[in-house]
């Protein structure tokens, strides 16, 4: 192994810095990474890809090419690991009433939609109508960010340590914690609060609807999500986070009974929307942050282009380049 002092330093074993730490594994080159042991948003993270998002029907940015790099990345190692971490699901997107349906209707017909519809379909309970979506699934990520860990353990590129200081070959990959010290700026990070139920309902897709989301995950469990908190940044489950998951559960189950099995929160790394932001800091250091809650879609493909700038020397596209953002928001 060279010496410490020539190795990239990657701050943070989540998905921003997992993904990192495998292009440069890929690329040979050498770094070590640094995580405190402490939790952070990605290990509680229910993984979900819907390409389709929001109250407003609409892809996420850029998603076609972003989604074939992530495909293809958990491909690789998932043939790497000889472990199944991509679980692919459609996603049936349930409208509430006449006017939400119409407007899944109008934005279905859209160029950068159509590729992702599979049809429409009547909805259960009351709901007033579906659409399923291609490309939907969810990630292990739990799953994933242990078998790399492990892996990258026996390869001798972790160490369990807080690092606090800069330098030109330290990558900053410290989620909503690095984002909350103010060193890129005015930070959005929100609280969010997912369930894990068990329960006797159907299991052959993601069902999203009314502002939440139930994923199955296995042996008749899912999980349920999310809430959205910005004054209270912590990572405990709360009373209020409950109640609002429960009524949630109960919605996009309609009649069907559930025991909570297990409830998590986290922060969201965001500074704007779930849009990530790359490259070299004015200090000389180097990051990968605001994943959002995008981090299964987004982390692979921007790991692979701060990978290109650290060992070729290219420049991020200014949508996703730190320092234009900095310049941007002075």
């Amino acid at each position: 192994m060279m010496a410490e002092k020539n190795r990239w330093q990657i701050i943070g074993q989540g998905l921003a810095g997992t993904c990192l730490a495998w292009h440069l594994w890929w690329r040979g080159a050498p770094f070590v990474i640094m995580d405190r042991g402490q939790g952070g948003s990605s290990r509680v993270a229910a993984g979900l890809i819907n390409p389709i998002t929001g109250k407003n029907f609409e892809p996420s940015w850029q998603l076609a090419p972003w989604y074939a790099e992530a495909m293809a990345f958990y491909q690789k190692i998932e043939e790497t690991l000889g472990r199944k971490f991509w679980h692919p699901l459609p996603i049936l997107r349930l409208a509430a009433d006449e006017k939400e349906w119409l407007k899944i209707l109008s934005k279905s017909k859209l160029e950068q939609v159509q590729p992702w519809i599979a049809g429409s379909q009547p909805a259960a309970g009351d709901w007033h109508h579906a659409m399923l979506i291609r490309g939907g699934g969810w990630l292990a990520v739990a799953d994933f960010l242990n078998a790399s860990k492990t892996f990258f353990q026996n390869a001798e590129c972790f160490q369990l340590a807080d690092h606090k200081q800069s330098n030109s070959r330290t990558i900053w990959c410290d989620g909503a914690a690095g984002l909350m010290t103010s060193r890129y700026g005015r930070h959005r990070c929100a609280k969010g609060e997912i369930l894990t139920i068990r329960a006797v309902a159907d299991e052959s897709h993601i069902r999203v609807g009314g502002g939440g989301w139930m994923i199955p995950i296995g042996a008749g469990e899912f999980r349920v999500g999310s809430t959205y908190e910005w004054d209270v940044l912590d990572e405990n489950p709360s009373a209020e986070g409950i109640i609002k998951l429960q009524k949630t559960a109960e919605r996009l189950l309609g009649r069907a009974t559930y025991e909570v099995v297990g409830h998590d929160a986290g922060i969201r790394p965001i500074l704007r929307r779930s849009m990530p932001l790359l490259g070299e800091m004015p200090d000389g250091s180097w990051m990968l942050n605001a994943l959002g809650s995008k981090g299964s879609l987004y982390a692979p493909g921007a790991a692979a282009r701060l990978a290109a700038c650290l060992c070729d020397g290219t420049l991020p596209d200014d949508e996703v380049n730190i320092a234009r953002y900095l310049q941007l928001h002075d």
